[in-house]
């Protein structure tokens, strides 16, 4: 995550990057009756994608993407948003319907499926939209205040809370 360009480490970096490290151990097999890929990337043309999934699985003919996220088992939009992008890639180079996709939390050592909805699509594709027009235009998005903002190692850099002062104040001059 990056604030203006600038990246800061905290104790919740430092621990994703020691999980991805192990995660991203290049190479394949098998667990069971699943193929496992690790560190595997995947592209999209028709979205204008590229980046390296966690775990690629496959059993019986079907494919679906794992994310591994620190954290503990959680609702969070942009955790089943990256797993629906990585599906869209998969689905465009394996020619493939993926139906759906996990998300392993491995705080609290969860597995939680992902359902590729229709209206989970439709959001993914807002969304890849939306932030290729920021890329392409140079806007920085707003602050948002959220729940998520107090461990974040961006928060003194980003001041989420002193934006929407900012704007509340703006409005009422």
């Amino acid at each position: 995550m990056f604030c203006a360009g600038e990246f800061i480490d905290n104790q919740y970096t430092i621990e994703g990057t020691s999980l991805h490290d192990r995660v991203h151990t290049v190479g394949e097999g098998n667990r069971e009756e699943t193929w496992q890929i690790r560190a595997i990337w995947l592209k999209s043309e028709q979205y204008k994608l590229i980046g390296k999934a966690d775990l690629i699985e496959a059993e019986k003919g079907e494919w679906y993407p794992v994310e591994y996220k620190r954290g503990r088992k959680g609702e969070w939009d942009n955790d089943e948003l990256q797993v629906c992008a990585q599906a869209l890639c998969l689905e465009e180079m394996t020619g493939q319907s993926v139906s759906s996709g996990y998300i392993y939390y491995a705080h609290s050592h969860q597995r939680q499926l992902v359902e590729l909805t229709d209206e989970l699509r439709q959001s993914a594709i807002a969304t890849i939209e939306a932030v290729q027009t920021l890329l392409f235009t140079g806007a920085m998005p707003k602050p948002v205040k959220s729940k998520r903002c107090d461990g974040c190692s961006l928060y003194s850099s980003c001041l989420p809370q002193a934006a929407e002062k900012l704007g509340r104040y703006q409005e009422a001059s």
